[in-house]
């Protein structure tokens, strides 16, 4: 990677980690202090902490597809711009209606497949799996450092004070975009990276495929509704609210650094999907004891489990979408797994919601228990897709071949399963069995 492409991918990578703390530094708090809003019960709560992904969903693809017409740009100013007017909104509010309004607004900004576009854009196909593990850095990295984050300005300035900092960071976003990332003289068509609504149909009925969508559904529908459920259950273990923070950071911490043993496990070759159901069953586990919580160590062991399980699958979840995939389809396959994840956060946030409203804690977490189970089962016949992998062949200029003739010369290497080939980017986008993949033998086509 050149230093320039370092530069504009780091500025990219700063503005995802501007947007995500805006939207979750509030999880750790809202539940607490919501309640002093007007209108603050405990659907409201859910629904405003939920209520953005439902605008997410609704808006990452069209989007995406305005910045293939329009430009990355003037679509990631706008998103910028409704994101901090959003901020504003809650940051000024008085009632958690209007909170809603502003959760609402916060995602309409729906950027993140604008700014994955533009780091295909401005970096070469040899640099783009590092830029866009750069990328997968820095939104890991901005859920932790949200948690900790969010309850520090909660206690200093309120609720106010989290959205305000928040407006703040989102014109720190405009200006890094103006001055730092740079304008991309062509919009380029990345075919494996690009949505394409033609192929839409294809990735829904691929019965692997959305298997793995419903994990990631899953997996923020838990995550949203269990922020309903953490800081009360903080609270009944005796820690004070100034003290969450401190709690969320050595958890976190903790549950990366034990991270690294399951993932060095989940790249061996069948074991990422046997890693994928222990996690799930993790889940399980972490709902039924929140049930019956007693002391203040089985509260942290509880969190701490439930961490390690989001934090893994977060990552597994992806691998298996690029693994699955048709060559040349992973931006349409992955525009529909992100829309699907959005969508989990928006009815974690409404379901749990409305569980609190209608009974208690012990009845969210073992609806979300029951879910958990009926997740396991169907993650049972997800299956033969692990040996295979994504390869990105570059054709040289020079190289005046017919298209067929050189998809029949990659078909003919041994281990190539599918090839994809798009000939305005001059790169062929493969499928291949890593059992018996040899990267050398692209050598000889």
């Amino acid at each position: 990677m050149s230093r320039q492409e370092l530069k504009a991918v780091l500025a990219i990578a700063l503005l995802y980690v501007i947007r995500m703390l805006g939207l979750f530094m509030v999880l750790p708090v809202l539940p607490l202090l919501g309640p002093e809003y007007a209108g603050g019960t405990p659907l409201a709560i859910g629904l405003a902490l939920g209520i953005y992904g439902l605008s997410q969903a609704i808006l990452q693809i069209p989007l995406g597809l305005l910045s293939d017409k329009f430009g990355r740009k003037p679509v990631i100013y706008a998103g910028l711009t409704v994101f901090v007017i959003g901020s504003v909104v809650a940051a000024l509010a008085t009632s958690i209606e209007v909170i809603i309004l502003g959760r609402l607004l916060q995602g309409c900004g729906a950027i993140s497949s604008s700014l994955l576009a533009l780091v295909a854009d401005v970096t070469r196909t040899e640099s783009r799996t590092r830029a866009m593990a750069i990328v997968g850095i820095s939104i890991g990295s901005s859920f932790g450092i949200s948690l900790v984050l969010g309850p520090l300005i909660a206690d200093a300035f309120g609720l106010s004070g989290v959205f305000a900092v928040t407006a703040l960071a989102g014109a720190l976003g405009i200006l890094v975009l103006a001055k730092v990332v740079p304008t991309p003289a062509v919009v380029s068509y990345q075919s494996n990276t690009r949505l394409a609504l033609d192929k839409v149909r294809g990735v829904l009925l691929d019965a692997n495929l959305m298997k793995t969508t419903l994990g990631v559904f899953m997996l923020h529908y838990l995550l949203m509704s269990a922020f309903l459920v953490f800081p009360q259950v903080l609270q009944q273990a005796g820690f004070e609210a100034a003290e969450h923070y401190q709690i969320y950071f050595w958890l976190l911490l903790a549950t990366f650094v034990l991270m690294g043993p399951f993932m060095w496990l989940a790249e061996k070759q069948g074991f990422g999907r046997y890693l994928m159901l222990v996690m799930i069953a993790a889940f399980a586990l972490s709902q039924v004891m929140l049930a019956n919580v007693i002391t203040a160590l089985l509260v942290i062991t509880v969190m701490g489990l439930f961490f390690m399980a989001f934090n893994l699958l977060e990552v597994i979840l992806p691998a298996f979408v690029s693994r699955i995939v048709h060559a040349g389809e992973r931006g349409t396959a992955m525009g529909v797994y992100s829309s699907c994840q959005f969508l989990g956060a928006f009815m974690g946030g409404l379901v749990g919601g409305l569980l609190l409203e209608m009974w208690d804690i012990s009845v969210l977490v073992y609806v979300n228990a029951a879910c958990c189970v009926l997740w396991f089962i169907t993650a049972l016949r997800l299956n033969g897709f692990e040996h295979f992998a994504s390869v990105t062949f570059e054709i040289e200029a020079e190289d005046d071949r017919p298209a067929d003739e050189v998809v029949k010369a990659l078909l003919s290497l041994s281990g190539v399963v599918e090839v994809a080939l798009a000939e305005g980017e001059r790169v062929a986008y493969l499928k291949v069995d890593s059992a018996i993949w040899d990267e050398d033998s692209l050598c000889t086509v």
